[in-house]
């Protein structure tokens, strides 16, 4: 009986000791192998540019809270962007601003897009070389319901009645004008979707702005609004459709040529 308890330990300390040779082999192999070489993230060198902090509409007054600095890779910095190195006080300086075209969050500020108002009126800043602004009276029954907003295009429209036949007849006399402004607002009112306005602001050649002062003298105008996607066609640029109505039910529409006029 004692013989076999003797064998039996002898066989489990046999088995324990290739265990732990086996388990100290295995951690030989391990630390011997070669270990792969973890790659390091190499960041790019970057630069701190003045951004807007949010969005700021057309005509907004552009305060220091409304801009932030923030890191921008180097690589990709243009050469009008604001750098806090270049100038560290720029928040400040461009304070009372006014923003010549939109900006959205995150975007960098460039000077060609502010107009400093240093005696400078706005519109005349943010009108393009060679270009006018010229009012003209609206309504919300002349200026698409009131849907007509700042940077919109539209078509202008001259109607006048005949005294001797009592027909009306419109024209468009001027296609695709900008508008710059509403009323005084160069910009929409925050939480509304239209400015109703009783003047609309339109940039015009010098040409234009002559046309549509006679056309004032001469009848009643109307704003068309046109499609964010509408193109003019090249080949009928220059025409304009006119539609006589000769009362209830009777309507004649035509296109004429450059030159022609109302008779």
């Amino acid at each position: 009986m004692r013989r076999r308890q003797g064998a039996g330990t002898k066989a489990r300390l046999a088995v324990l000791a290739i265990s732990m040779a086996a388990a100290g082999f295995a951690a030989y192999l391990a630390s011997g192998s070669e270990q792969t070489p973890v790659a390091k993230v190499v960041q790019p060198p970057t630069v701190e540019v003045l951004v807007a902090k949010s969005d700021i509409s057309l005509g907004q007054t552009v305060t220091a809270e409304r801009l932030q600095w923030q890191a921008w890779p180097h690589s990709t910095t243009g050469t009008n962007f604001i750098r806090r190195s270049e100038r560290p006080n720029a928040t400040t300086q461009l304070a009372g601003s006014i923003a010549r075209a939109p900006f959205v969050e995150g975007e960098p500020i460039r000077d060609a897009k502010l107009v400093p108002l240093n005696g400078t009126g706005f519109m005349a800043a943010i009108l393009p070389a060679g270009m006018r602004a010229i009012s003209t009276p609206i309504s919300p029954e002349i200026g698409a319901g009131g849907f007509i907003l700042p940077n919109d295009r539209v078509d202008v429209i001259l109607s006048k009645r005949d005294k001797n036949t009592d027909s009306v007849r419109s024209q468009v006399i001027l296609r695709n004008m900008r508008v710059l402004a509403i009323d005084q607002a160069p910009k929409e009112k925050d939480g509304q979707n239209a400015v109703i306005g009783r003047t609309a602001t339109l940039e015009a050649t010098p040409e234009q702005a002559e046309t549509l002062a006679r056309a004032h003298m001469r009848g009643t105008l109307s704003l068309a609004l046109r499609s964010i996607t509408d193109g003019e066609n090249a080949g009928n640029a220059g025409n304009r459709t006119i539609a006589i109505y000769r009362g209830v039910g009777s309507q004649s529409v035509y296109t004429c040529a450059p030159g022609c006029d109302l008779q």
